[in-house]
């Protein structure tokens, strides 16, 4: 059944107290390995009891390999087939990671899920390229298996492929022999268009096991969500609920609310009628007036406004699947959000 995981990823989500983010309905995280490698120190992060003890986060978790940052940071990244070479965004400094390195960091830390180390490349691409990126996918992903020594902690091997359906699918079908506990569709919402990330999801989906997680990485528009868990992809992530919140901007049935704008100035509505959310405790000019008066609380206020949001979505998706209507719930919420449209 679908869930979403909400961005922490220096063992923090931006603005929250661990009790507001509970608050949202929130019931997984997710870190981020090569950030909490360079600053505090998987060792340090251990030091002081693992993730879950060291930000206060008593359900599951899960870190990233680092492997999108193969991806974000190339201009930073020398990638070889033994290993990634890092330049540290902070100080400069180097830092190698291996599959195996990507592993014992991850076991260091102390998740519940560890991502195993991929090689995402920008799209679109060259075919021989993205195949030798997906190769080594593969090649890493059997690595960072044999290096696993944790039982407590869940390897998850990632889908690579770009926008080629083949790939995609023999990734999938060499990393389901396998045998991972769950399975990752990553290098998309990269800036290709929907029509082609729904197309690489069905594409992907086809050839791994109904009966393991299947995790959507990194992509988060609502109408993204509802979509790809149409097409079987079950777990979520991605930073935009946050990021935007911090940006004045609202997430709604009726689409999104840029709070900034003059014309809510005067709005003494709530953000989302029926919302249980603190935020919504306001009005809209109320939040208005937080932005525009540089206070802290208004970020802090979409941020558990729109946490709440998509766990309110993702909870209602999952009632409707269990209620056998789920496309009709898609129709609805694909109507309200006018897809992209901004609405009063």
């Amino acid at each position: 059944m679908p869930a979403f995981m909400p961005v922490g990823t220096q063992a923090t989500v931006k603005g929250l107290e661990i009790d507001q983010l509970q608050a949202t309905g929130a019931e997984m995280v997710l870190a981020n390995t090569y950030h909490l490698a360079l600053r505090p120190g998987e060792e340090t992060v251990a030091a002081l009891g693992g993730l879950h003890q060291f930000m206060g986060w008593p359900g599951p978790m899960l870190t990233d390999s680092g492997g999108f940052q193969l991806f974000s940071l190339a201009h930073r990244v020398k990638i070889g087939e033994e290993e990634a070479v890092f330049r540290s965004h902070i100080d400069g400094s180097l830092l190698a990671v291996s599959p195996e390195r990507a592993v014992a960091i991850q076991e260091a830390l102390g998740a519940d899920v560890a991502m195993a180390l991929d090689h995402v490349v920008e799209l679109p691409n060259k075919r021989e390229v993205v195949r030798d990126a997906m190769d080594r996918t593969v090649r890493w992903a059997r690595r960072c298996r044999d290096a696993a020594t944790r039982e407590d902690q869940a390897i998850f091997a990632i889908v690579q492929g770009g926008l080629d359906a083949d790939l995609r699918a023999d990734c999938a079908r060499r990393l389901r022999e396998m045998d991972f506990p769950g399975y990752a569709i990553g290098g998309l919402s990269v800036g290709e268009e929907p029509p082609d990330m729904l197309r690489m999801i069905e594409a992907t989906v086809a050839e791994l096991p109904g009966e393991r997680p299947r995790y959507l990485m990194g992509v988060g528009r609502p109408e993204d969500i509802i979509e790809a868990v149409r097409r079987g992809v079950d777990l979520f992530d991605c930073v935009m609920p946050t990021r935007n919140g911090r940006n004045a901007m609202a997430f709604t049935d009726s689409g999104t609310l840029r709070l900034r704008n003059a014309k809510y100035e005067r709005d003494d509505r709530p953000l989302q009628p029926g919302c249980p959310c603190a935020a919504c405790r306001r009005g809209r000019g109320y939040i208005r007036h937080l932005f525009m008066a540089g206070e802290m609380l208004g970020p802090i206020l979409l941020t558990i406004h729109n946490l709440t949001y998509y766990q309110r979505l993702l909870s209602d998706a999952r009632r409707a699947i269990e209620a056998d209507r789920f496309e009709e719930f898609r129709r609805e919420k694909l109507a309200g959000w006018g897809v992209g449209v901004e609405h009063q």
